[in-house]
This record gives structure tokens, C-alpha cells and sequence, in this order.
């Protein structure tokens, strides 16, 4: 496979994810849901935390020169976060958006949950707003780090994931902080 053939595949997944993760705010949600659809925020949340070990375990193993280690960490990492994805999009073509401090479930913050939450509110959406923000952005960094490194492109590959390691850890720590923060709201 080609650089230039790779860069449009990079190109191409990035816009069906994006176009993917879009339109399942547009799609109302099918009336009958599958019963395991609710273990999938728990498996999301396990997922990220995982991942972000998985993450720091693999800068350990490669600033202690070994490859091989570094390589399988990442390929792992990498597949939990590509079923990261399919349990994402999957749940949230069933379950629209959670508000942050409904505590009565019935989709509508009244005056009194408003004041429960306070200001813990405003720290939320700026963590998840920077977490989807820099989602988007590290999934392109993502698959052009795992093609450098894959063909052993090293000096590529360094310059590459000098941007997208600290994102790719970001986004995965801030998953988890997403999923504590946002589970006592769940309607389930």
C-alpha cells in the first residue's frame, strides 16, 4: 500500500466516522431497544480506562527500547478503541444525549437539580466539550501513527505521534472522567 492511496483511506474513515457520529443526533432512536444496551456505557467507560493504561504501559515500553512490546500494546489499544467506537455509535443510536444533573430521569434540569450541580456543570461540558473536539482531531493522527510505525517509518512515525500520543491519552482519560461524571444520570 502507498503513502498516497493510505492518506485518502486516513481521509476517507475520518469523514465516514465524523458523518457517522453526526447523524446519530439527527436519527430519532428505534422505539424497542436491545436489553443489553445498557451495560454498554459501563463497557465504554472500561474500554477508555484500558486504553489509557494501555497508553502509558506502551510509552514505558518504548522508552525502554522494546518494540515489539510497544507495537502489541498498541495494536490492542488500538482495537479496544475501534470497538470503543462500535459500542459508542451502538448505544447512541438508542439512547440520546443524557443531561448532566437530571436527577428524576424525566429528560427536563429543573431549578432544583440546576442548583444541586452548580458550577461541577461547567466543568463537565468543558471536559466533554474538549474530549469530542480532540477526538475528531486524533483519529486521522491515530491511523497515519499506527501506518508510520507499522512500516517502520520511525522518523515519521516519531513526528507524528509526538502530536498524537498526548491527544490520543487525553481523549481516553477524559472518556472516563466523562463516563464518572455522566453516569448517575442514566435513565436505567
Amino acid at each position: 500500500m502507498n503513502d498516497k492511496f493510505f492518506l485518502r483511506l486516513v481521509w476517507i474513515v475520518t469523514a465516514v466516522v465524523l458523518t457517522v457520529v453526526i447523524a446519530l443526533k439527527l436519527v430519532p432512536a428505534p422505539t424497542t431497544k436491545p436489553s443489553f444496551i445498557y451495560l454498554l456505557p459501563h463497557i465504554i467507560g472500561g474500554i477508555n480506562a484500558t486504553c489509557s493504561v494501555l497508553l502509558i504501559v506502551s510509552l514505558i515500553f518504548i522508552r525502554k527500547g522494546n518494540i515489539q512490546a510497544h507495537k502489541i500494546t498498541n495494536i490492542i489499544t488500538f482495537i479496544l478503541s475501534a470497538i470503543f467506537l462500535v459500542f459508542y455509535i451502538l448505544f447512541h443510536l438508542y439512547e440520546k444525549d443524557t443531561k448532566f444533573g437530571d436527577l428524576d430521569h424525566n429528560g427536563i434540569l429543573s431549578v432544583a437539580e440546576l442548583a444541586a450541580v452548580g458550577s461541577t456543570r461547567y466543568v463537565y461540558f468543558f471536559i466533554l466539550a474538549t474530549h469530542i473536539i480532540l477526538a475528531v482531531v486524533v483519529l486521522p493522527l491515530i491511523l497515519l501513527s499506527f501506518y508510520r510505525g507499522l512500516n517502520m517509518q520511525v522518523a515519521l512515525h516519531k513526528k507524528i505521534v509526538r502530536w498524537s500520543y498526548p491527544v490520543w491519552l487525553y481523549v481516553a482519560v477524559t472518556g472516563v472522567v466523562v463516563y464518572l461524571m455522566i453516569s448517575p444520570y442514566y435513565n436505567f
